[in-house]
């Protein structure tokens, strides 16, 4: 059920197709954050309307509320949460990875304790892939350790092994042939443990690969180095992922690396901090002086919230602690963020992605407030 097509290039930028049990996701592609199966304050329906094809669902907080084996109950999160498109888990992996005060890694697996109450949890490569089975995700991500940065590069080369035994594991636990299962590569900053960590992963058979442990607090062009330096080991044919990546700018220049999946919370939780995302830059709309501002958030944005309310109105709602404020801050925000990869696929299509990244980022980098 899971098929990975490769349509266009441009230079090392591409489009795709990926088809899934709930329907097909065109390359590259943003998916919204629905940590706890929905993403905050926005529908299924929104979603839809805005163009989503993809969102994701945490595994951690998925198994500790309201418990995996609920959602299975429901016959998986597509009908408990009524987003009948496709869907992807994490792997619980990086939850491991923020908690690090509370847990004890072995190679067994991870000791930790639950956010919610402080009892005590393990979580290993086999009950990661059972948790996401149990969900029913699309697109499952095997088990991996996640460094922080900055670390001692003794500890992420160990990291590094163990994320690909827990990856070899991850894939001999893997039972459900209509989900499929994603390999991470590791590897922290540093060039040839990337290398290593790709070849690594890349010899199991995984349905795509991804590139996680960046966005960790590294500088925006080590960060940018390191993914395309990675994206050069990963397979042509099949999807590449960039975990928990990023800024505007991020996914246009990820993209131009070879890049085709996305996702972070960013424009859901800057909405809901009044921080919005314009094709001139970003709009702190608490300011004061948009408290009389007419116009919309963006002219050249069409959605819901451009086309029927003004900056002084969405200032107001912030003002006053609205919830109607957070909610069409995110409609925007996300809007703007899968307007953006649809119009940088079209360019890619066209043979000119890199004219379009260049004036795009340019523009971006010139206004806001």
């Amino acid at each position: 059920m899971f098929k990975f097509e490769l349509e266009e290039t441009d230079g090392r930028a591409r489009t795709g197709t990926i088809t899934t049990p709930h329907g097909i996701i065109e390359t590259p592609i943003f998916m919204p954050v629905g940590t706890v199966g929905s993403v905050k304050t926005i529908s299924p329906l929104e979603l839809n309307d805005m163009g989503a094809q993809i969102i994701l669902g945490n595994t951690y907080h998925l198994h500790l509320r309201p418990g995996d084996e609920v959602v299975a109950k429901f016959g998986g999160l597509a009908k408990f949460n009524g987003w009948h498109r496709p869907t992807l888990t994490d792997s619980g992996g990086f939850q491991v990875f923020s908690l690090a005060e509370m847990n004890k890694i072995t190679d067994d697996g991870v000791h930790f304790r639950s956010h919610l109450d402080g009892s005590k949890l393990f979580l290993n490569p086999e009950s990661s892939i059972a948790i996401q089975q149990n969900i029913g995700a699309d697109i499952m991500m095997a088990f991996d350790e996640c460094v922080s940065y900055p670390s001692e590069k003794k500890y992420v080369a160990d990291a590094m092994e163990r994320t690909y035994r827990w990856a070899v594991r991850s894939r001999e636990a893997k039972t459900n042939d209509r989900q499929a299962l994603f390999g991470i590569i590791q590897g922290g900053v540093h060039k040839d443990l990337r290398e290593i960590s790709a070849k690594q992963i890349t010899s199991i058979d995984f349905d795509g690969f991804a590139i996680g442990g960046l966005s960790v607090g590294e500088e925006i062009p080590l960060m940018y180095e390191v993914t395309s330096h990675t994206t050069e080991y990963m397979p042509v044919d099949k999807p590449r992922y960039l975990m928990g990546v990023g800024t505007p700018q991020d996914l246009l220049n990820c993209i131009s690396y070879g890049v085709d999946m996305f996702d972070c919370v960013m424009p859901t939780r800057n909405a809901r901090n009044a921080l919005l995302f314009t094709s001139s830059g970003k709009v702190h709309i608490k300011n004061k002086e948009y408290q009389l501002s007419d116009e919309p958030v963006d002219r050249e944005c069409d959605c819901y919230t451009c086309r029927n309310f003004s900056r002084g109105y969405l200032r107001h709602l912030y003002k006053s602690g609205e919830l109607l404020g957070m909610r069409l801050n995110s409609i925007h925000n996300l809007h703007f963020y899968l307007s953006l990869v649809k119009r940088a696929r079209n360019a890619i299509k066209l043979g000119v992605y890199n004219k379009f990244m260049k004036e795009t980022l340019e523009k971006m980098s010139q206004g806001g407030q």
